[in-house]
């Protein structure tokens, strides 16, 4: 028996940038141990695996490491490979049901726009050893469901970082989100996003950082349509607009191979 496999680029429309996500068209449920041993083997970010069901698809998401509860560039990533391999119509609206409950996915002409819980960062105390971990003094530093969230004074500052990863793994946080405003239109911010804690010492583009950084820019900015740039090495774009208690992220996607898992 052979598994269809895509490795699609997500916040992008060009080949080999934005973040990879391996995605696994299942036929029906498979075992988790099974599931996280071929994360492992793909060594991305993030593997989704799809079951599909009367009303949408089953998906969960790996790293190389653990399984996650929430993950936006490999939802973007499955929804792009459904709609490639002709398993829902172009005009359909992608459905899937996780951790996080049911997300959605639409095309939006060359974009595609995901519905995802919003996860608003508070005020925190930075834990003992934050700044030296990250080489840089916070302006503020918050912390949302899953992550802290760090402000920096510039956006030289988020693109010239150059953490301790071993130390940043050590911090009671599933990840590290460093942000500041953006000096370079059309960006309204940028971020880069660390989380050696769950096996990825620097995800390219992360969805799920971006569900926190709406409503934190969206607050100070006074606007809630925005712009992020995730400034990682391989770069990506997000829309994000931010409504109470939800967050559309709105991103481009290219598969860039199609394959077969044969074991």
């Amino acid at each position: 028996m052979s598994t269809r496999l895509l490795t699609v680029d997500a916040f992008t429309a060009t080949p080999f940038a934005g973040n990879p996500a391996a995605v696994c068209l299942l036929e029906g449920p498979r075992d988790p141990v099974w599931m996280q041993a071929v994360a492992a083997e793909m060594n991305l970010s993030e593997t989704a695996f799809l079951v599909p069901r009367d009303d949408g698809f089953d998906l969960r998401w790996f790293t190389p490491a653990v399984e996650v509860e929430l993950c936006g560039h490999a939802t973007l990533a499955s929804a792009h490979a459904l709609w490639e391999e002709r398993l829902l119509d172009h005009s359909a609206t992608a459905r899937f049901h996780t951790a996080s409950g049911l997300l959605t996915a639409r095309r939006d002409g060359d974009w595609v726009e995901l519905d995802f819980p919003a996860k608003p960062a508070h005020p925190a105390e930075p834990p003992p050893g934050l700044a030296d971990a990250l080489g840089a003094d916070p302006v503020a530093v918050g912390r949302s469901q899953f992550d802290l969230v760090v402000e920096l004074p510039s956006e030289a500052g988020v693109r010239s970082l150059s953490p301790d990863i071993r130390s940043l793994g050590a911090l009671p946080a599933r990840g590290v989100i460093v942000t500041a405003r953006s000096e370079t239109a059309p960006f309204d911010f940028v971020s880069r996003f660390f989380a050696p804690a769950v096996g990825v010492d620097e995800d390219p583009v992360t969805g799920s950082a971006h569900c926190v950084l709406a409503p934190y820019w969206g607050e100070r900015l006074g606007r809630a349509d925005l712009v992020g740039f995730q400034a990682s090495p391989r770069g990506g774009v997000v829309r994000v607009r931010w409504r109470d208690e939800r967050v559309k992220l709105g991103g481009q996607a290219v598969t860039v191979s199609r394959g077969h898992l044969v074991v």
